[in-house]
Formats: C-alpha cells, sequence, structure tokens
C-alpha cells in the first residue's frame, strides 16, 4: 500500500540526473518508497522543474538568502519534516550538510559520490581519477556522516577506465552506474535488515514489515 512507503526527500542542485532515476525508479516499484518531496539550494537547477513538471512537490531554499550553513539547514531540515520525509538522499546536492542536519536524520542520509571512496573525494572526482592514473573507478552509495564524503558503505560498482579517457567520457559512462548503484542501495536498505559495521553497511535478511527507517 501506498501509505507504508517510505517517504523520501531528494536534495539536487543541478540537473537531477540521479534524482529522476531515483524517480522513475520508485514509480515501478523497483524501489519501495514514494519521493515526498524535491528540493533545491539553486533556483536556475533543471532538476527542480523536472520534478515539478513531473507532478512532485518542489522547493527552492537558496543558501544566499541565510546568513549561515546551519541557518539554511534549519530551513531544509524543516521542509523536510513537513513533508513527512523518512529518507533523505542527496543526489548531486553541492553542499556540506552541517553537523544538526546529519543528526536531524541519523543514518538516514544516503549520498552517491562518483569514485570508489576513500580514494578521491571532494569535488571532481572523475578528473582526480584520471590524474592518478588509477585503471579502475567506479562509484559508491554512502550513509552520511558529519566528514565530507566518509560515512559508512551501503553499495559500490565499479568502472574500467580506458587508455583514452577523456573526463566527460567518463562522466557520461559512470553516470549509468550511478544510477544502478542508487537504485540498488536504496531498495535494499529500505527490504532489508542491516547494521552499521565499522565503515561498512552490512546486511543481514529480507524484511516485509513496515520497510521505514532504523
Amino acid at each position: 500500500m501506498e501509505s507504508s512507503k517510505a517517504v523520501l526527500g531528494v536534495l539536487i542542485s543541478g540537473r537531477g540526473s540521479n534524482m529522476k532515476s531515483i524517480v522513475e525508479a520508485c514509480e515501478s516499484d523497483d524501489i519501495p518508497a514514494r519521493v515526498g518531496i524535491v528540493i533545491s539550494n539553486r533556483g536556475d537547477a533543471p532538476g527542480i522543474g523536472w520534478a515539478a513538471g513531473h507532478g512532485l512537490d518542489t522547493a527552492v531554499i537558496s543558501h544566499r538568502d541565510f546568513e549561515s550553513r546551519e541557518a539554511h539547514d534549519r530551513a531544509v531540515v524543516g521542509k523536510l519534516r513537513a513533508a513527512g520525509v523518512d529518507w533523505v538522499c542527496l543526489a548531486g546536492y553541492m553542499r556540506l550538510l552541517s553537523a544538526e542536519f546529519v543528526q536531524a536524520f541519523p543514518r538516514r542520509i544516503l549520498n552517491i559520490h562518483p569514485a570508489l571512496l576513500p580514494a578521491f573525494p571532494g569535488l571532481d572526482a572523475q578528473q582526480q581519477a584520471l590524474d592518478y592514473g588509477v585503471r579502475v573507478t567506479g562509484c559508491t552509495v554512502h550513509l552520511v556522516d558529519e566528514k565530507l564524503d566518509h560515512g559508512p558503505i551501503v553499495a559500490q560498482r565499479s568502472l574500467k577506465i580506458r587508455d583514452d579517457e577523456s573526463v566527460e567520457g567518463l562522466k557520461s559512462r559512470l553516470i549509468i552506474e550511478e544510477h544502478r548503484c542508487y537504485v540498488e542501495a536504496l531498495s535494499r536498505i529500505l527490504e532489508e535488515q542491516w547494521d552499521v559495521q565499522g565503515r561498512r553497511v552490512i546486511f543481514e535478511k529480507r524484511i516485509s514489515a513496515a520497510r521505514r527507517p532504523h
């Protein structure tokens, strides 16, 4: 039933490619959840227009309208709570979350990063991988903690780097793996029992009850 599904809040800053993938996977029941709201910190983010046109509740909360990161995050958290959000999905959200935000949704914030963490955290991860000369890169979905690209790993997918790879070519190939990885991670974390052991999320067994956050 729709009422038993977890409610996702998706945060974006740009075109929202991963957000679109999450929305479509929810609609096809590949993810046992529904998207309750999409929030962007940028009014010109193409993804927010797509979400509104898709019939989703949306909000633009510009960080430029607040004096501090904490004040902006409080506004975002308030909007998420008003939408009844259970889980927060960062999908190209180019803001480092404050401790207050992380503590508002403990172990219920997911992020995707275009590298095999802990390698190449931060911005321009694809260019970092090419510059370093690694032969394999990938993407990581992890629970968010108070450090940048640091929380316990939920899922990863790898991709071999071609000898003639350009950064744009790598990005275009890697985004396909990101979509798959995010859907897989969300599906598993909502449908299976899990616990955090060290830096990993360990899955135990599938559950059939009301798929609510731990």
